[in-house]
């Protein structure tokens, strides 16, 4: 039960780590997507949670099991793992691979989350000199990570991800009803045979919608796009 629940724990941390599942980053992007119907982006979101856990990290995991190198009791972390498992299957130019990819994952990463942070921050105060001293948080961040081991770095990713979830979680409690409402629409649309289902807001009248993303004739917008126009160019 012990080696079980460790197994599990571990997986989760990692897992979480990995597609940040709940922890309320992945709709600040996803909320900037054009679609018709807010559930039809949903479903692209859990997708990719899918690829990325079940697909992307089962290889990995496999490729270490099945190349030979790993031996109980293996004391390296999990990029030399990685590297010399993928060395031994197609040769030494595998280290060199998995270096190039892990770099540009951590720089664009960086990028990524230092974006997102920027924005709410923004949202909750334009102060320049808030806003300065954020950005040197970010970069001492970026130089104590560089200087630390793996596994500090892991572990103080995994104590401010928990509480990022929290956060989210709160949010998401106090959601769950309205996403209920907006899937039970969108799979009602679909069950009846609409290819793209179509968010009409005037369903939800009682919910304070930007009507401007979401109006409350979405066939009347629609037939006033220009005709003979490209998607891409409206």
């Amino acid at each position: 039960a012990g080696l079980l629940g460790s197994a599990i724990v571990m997986g989760v941390k990692r897992g979480v780590f990995a597609n940040e599942a709940g922890l309320g980053s992945a709709p600040n992007v996803a909320a900037v997507a054009a679609v018709k119907h807010p559930g039809a982006q949903g479903v692209v979101q859990a997708f990719s949670v899918f690829l990325d856990t079940f697909v992307i990290c089962t290889c990995t995991a496999l490729l270490i099991l099945l190349s030979g190198f790993y031996t109980p009791g293996f004391e390296g972390d999990g990029i030399v793992l990685t590297q010399n498992s993928l060395a031994a299957v197609v040769g030494d130019w595998g280290r060199v691979f998995v270096s190039v990819a892990l770099s540009l994952f951590v720089f664009t990463c960086i990028l990524y989350n230092y974006y997102l942070g920027e924005n709410s921050l923004q949202f909750l105060t334009r102060n320049r000199t808030v806003l300065m001293l954020f950005r040197g948080l970010v970069l001492a961040l970026v130089v104590w990570g560089s200087m630390q081991n793996l596994s500090t770095v892991f572990a103080f990713a995994d104590i401010t991800m928990t509480c990022l979830a929290f956060v989210n979680l709160v949010a998401m409690a106090m959601l769950f009803k309205v996403g209920l409402r907006v899937m039970r629409d969108y799979d009602e649309q679909r069950r009846a045979g609409v290819d793209q289902p179509v968010f009409d807001s005037r369903k939800f009248a009682d919910l304070d919608l930007d009507l401007k993303a979401w109006p409350a004739e979405p066939s009347a917008a629609a037939q006033a796009e220009p005709q003979g126009v490209p998607a891409a160019q409206r």
